[in-house]
């Protein structure tokens, strides 16, 4: 019997409500906001304590060193996670995937809140610690993506850029929450009581976001496109092999045409464009948010609070940003405005490192406000809506999570090592400028030559180039 890959009739499509999208919209925020909020619990963490608790019997250069790789491993298991998970995803749905990846992160961090110390029980703490960053990392590595997927794939074209957008004001709840935590410890508690117990509060603290997150997550329904693609039968995507066998059986069936097309379609264009498109976002991220921070306070002496506190006040402004961008986006389109938000940047660098460098406290704040905002959240709440009209169903949530990752690891991961090399070297800032145009300039050439996929019918199967 010939088995059929026909889409399914409006009436097998279960519908969706308002409240459908409301507990899809908190679910997504939940889970970016634990994502970002262990991460940043994590960074802290090893920048303040992990290197004194774990790491005790090296000098503090070393500990420190110790410390920040345990937190890069996290990066790699964030690639392999984006791999295995967005498969499963294409496969299987996107709900099911979501609730493994809370329930993986949530899990892993709590643990961390009880690990035992290097005092305790030796090298096995360290061995231990790193073993629940891996765990973290694999599932962080699809959370965003599947949650950028959900949320696109429940709304309506006209309205997909701000929804869309809702994933990244996740990602500011949870960087201001883990830093709020961590301010109020280390203004409250004396250092041997930060180091003995005070620590673990953050990390046992995450456990009640996760039971909230799961309890949302089992009750939202799968996205309306999963159900609709014309490869998905009894709620399983077909492999390769069951399409090519159904359509040689019965060419003329219905489904078959479109599955097939999609099956020969040659990959990468989209691809590389949406790898492109995050250069931007994570480049800039990784200078702004992580480098110079600490260029203001180690190259040009400034107070220590006056990076954390601009980046603290751009995530606030950010809040409002955020869905202004996403609207923007759904009225004018997504080219456009990736055109203008990039340009924007890269003219914005030399002024931006100006002002940095000009020793006022009231103007580098300014400066690092806008640069977030403009070069940073703007091309994020763009990205989270774009990747996901570039992609065709069958492999969205694969393609996506690995375009993120990849260009997170690229950017992010290495743009600050990049940025400490060459200014170092030079003794100036400009390479720090050139960086900034650098990364804006390959967003903007994307963009350019990438087409408008504003309200693209996201059931389809194939990539949009």
């Amino acid at each position: 019997m010939t088995e059929s890959i026909a889409p399914p009739t409006p009436g097998q499509a279960e519908a969706r409500s308002t409240r459908d999208l409301a507990k899809v919209a908190v679910s997504g925020w939940l889970g970016t906001a634990m994502e970002f909020m262990d991460f940043q619990l994590y960074s802290l963490a090893a920048a303040i304590v992990f290197n004194k608790i774990f790491f005790p019997d090296v000098s503090p250069v070393i500990g420190l060193i110790a410390a920040m790789a345990t937190y890069g491993v996290g990066y790699v298991a964030r690639l392999f996670g984006a791999v295995y998970f967005g498969r499963m995803g294409d496969r299987i749905g996107r709900k099911k995937v979501l609730y493994i990846t809370i329930a993986l992160m949530g899990a892993s961090t709590t643990l961390i809140g009880v690990l035992p110390t290097y005092a305790m029980v030796g090298i096995w703490a360290p061995i231990l610690l790193v073993a629940l960053r891996l765990i973290q990392g694999f599932g962080a590595g699809a959370e965003i993506a599947g949650a950028t997927v959900m949320l696109a794939e429940f709304a309506s074209a006209r309205r997909r850029g701000v929804i869309s957008s809702l994933v990244c004001l996740g990602t500011n709840s949870g960087t201001l929450g883990a830093s709020a935590l961590w301010a109020i410890l280390v203004a409250s508690l004396s250092q041997e009581d930060l180091l003995s117990w005070g620590w673990r509060i953050p990390f046992l603290a995450s456990f009640l976001i996760m039971i909230f997150a799961i309890w949302i997550r089992r009750s939202i329904k799968e996205s309306p496109v999963f159900e609709q693609r014309a490869d998905v039968v009894d709620g399983v995507a077909l492999t390769k092999d069951k399409i090519k066998t159904a359509a040689a059986k019965a060419p003329e069936l219905k489904g078959t045409s479109t599955i097939e097309a999609a099956l020969h379609q040659k990959k990468g264009k989209s691809f590389l464009i949406a790898l492109g498109l995050r250069f931007g976002q994570a480049g800039n991220s990784g200078l702004v948010q992580t480098f110079l921070v600490g260029y203001l306070a180690t190259v040009l002496l400034a107070d220590k609070t006056v990076g954390t506190n601009a980046i603290m006040y751009g995530s606030l402004l950010g809040f409002v940003t955020i869905p202004l961008i996403g609207l923007l986006g759904d009225r004018f389109g997504r080219r456009p405005l990736y055109i203008a938000l990039s340009a924007l940047t890269a003219l914005y660098a030399i002024p931006m490192m100006l002002m940095i460098t000009s020793g006022n406290t009231a103007i580098i704040t300014i400066a690092m406000v806008i640069g977030l905002n403009l070069g940073v959240l703007s091309l994020f709440a763009m990205e989270s809506v774009t990747m996901a009209e570039f992609f065709g169903a069958r492999t969205r949530f694969t393609q996506l999570a690995l375009a993120k990752e990849i260009g997170g690891i690229l950017a992010t991961a290495i743009g600050p090592l990049l940025a400490a090399t060459l200014t170092a070297v030079t003794g100036h800032w400009w390479p720090l400028a050139a960086m900034v145009i650098g990364y804006s300039l390959i967003t903007l050439v994307s963009a350019a030559v990438g087409p408008e996929v504003r309200g693209r019918d996201l059931v389809r199967l194939e990539d949009a180039v």
